[in-house]
């Protein structure tokens, strides 16, 4: 079995779903702290083993990289129950992770960027009510599903779950009140409950006094 290193930045919800899915696992890993915010994406060394310049990235020891978080998690998980073997089961999953990635990941994690990662005053604060009202329409979407079914990779718990629990548990930070939500407030208590769970490490002092502050 390869030996797994694993470039991303804490704070990072997509960072955090492989290293979730990686603990879950009981997966040997070295992880090697990337802050993209602060330019370690965009230095000759990284950009060599992702010209795309984002983190999470996968590295494996016989030279080999994989970028793109939900492609990780699918690899990962290839032959474990976290990733369904009936086929429809498993389109299922994977439709659920395209929709955390064009419908959910660009609203919710976008509005906590903003909040935590641009500077207060930043003209980009202008997007938050357009980001909320998109990210509220995600979030809904959830909420239907989970009223009638308890997991969002076909019968169990596995990677489509991982991959939206990232940023919703995280949504409060971008201004996201979940209160209207119970059955995706008992979804993500469950993901919390399940085995070898490991939460996301909190922004820095300096992120975490920008997400206190005001719209």
């Amino acid at each position: 079995m390869s030996t797994l290193t694993l470039y991303g930045f804490s704070p990072s919800g997509n960072c955090h779903k492989v290293r979730l899915l990686l603990e879950q696992l009981g997966r040997p890993y070295q992880w090697i702290e990337t802050d993209s915010s602060r330019g370690a994406t965009r230095t000759p060394e990284f950009l060599a083993l992702n010209p795309n310049g984002k983190v999470p990235l996968l590295a494996l020891d016989d030279g080999r990289t994989l970028p793109e978080s939900n492609a990780m998690l699918c690899w990962l998980a290839e032959g474990t129950d976290y990733l369904p073997s009936d086929a429809w089961q498993r389109a299922q999953a994977l439709s659920w992770m395209f929709f955390e990635q064009y419908s959910h990941e660009p609203y919710v994690a976008v509005a906590r960027f903003i909040r935590g990662w641009t500077p207060a005053g930043s003209p980009r604060r202008a997007e938050l009510a357009r980001l909320r009202e998109r990210g509220h329409q995600a979030l809904a979407v959830m909420e239907r599903h989970l009223v009638g079914s308890p997991w969002f990779t076909g019968p169990r718990y596995g990677i489509a779950d991982i991959a939206l629990f990232a940023y919703t548990d995280v949504a409060g930070e971008g201004g996201f009140d979940l209160a209207p939500y119970p059955a995706l407030r008992d979804w993500l208590a469950r993901v919390r409950a399940t085995p070898a769970f490991v939460p996301m490490a909190p922004p820095s002092a300096e992120a975490a006094a920008l997400l206190a502050l005001p719209d």
